[in-house]
């Protein structure tokens, strides 16, 4: 369920990122890029950045760069959720991105 207070009046944009990221299972991870295109927006990959940096009680650790880098600044919160869901992550980076 996602939380009311991230849901935009008109469903748009920031409305389907949430959507598509509240979908994703516990060890399931997927790009910005990925989402943006879900989202109908695609090549919109930091704005799905920007709507998640301010969204909460989203899992936004489920969504990495396309070469899986993680979120600057809060590294080592994004592994330890990561790895916590199994995934793999080393030097920063998923080891793979599917």
């Amino acid at each position: 369920m996602i939380p009311e207070e991230t849901v935009d009046e008109h469903g748009g944009f920031a409305d389907r990122v949430h959507r598509a990221v509240a979908a994703l299972r516990p060890g399931e991870v997927t790009t910005y890029g990925q989402i943006a295109a879900q989202a109908g927006r695609p090549g919109a990959a930091r704005a799905v950045g920007q709507v998640l940096a301010g969204s909460t009680g989203l899992p936004w650790w489920r969504v990495v760069t396309t070469t899986g880098r993680l979120v600057p600044g809060k590294e080592e919160e994004h592994a330890r959720r990561l790895a916590a869901e199994g995934v793999p992550v080393k030097h920063d980076r998923l080891r793979s991105i599917s």
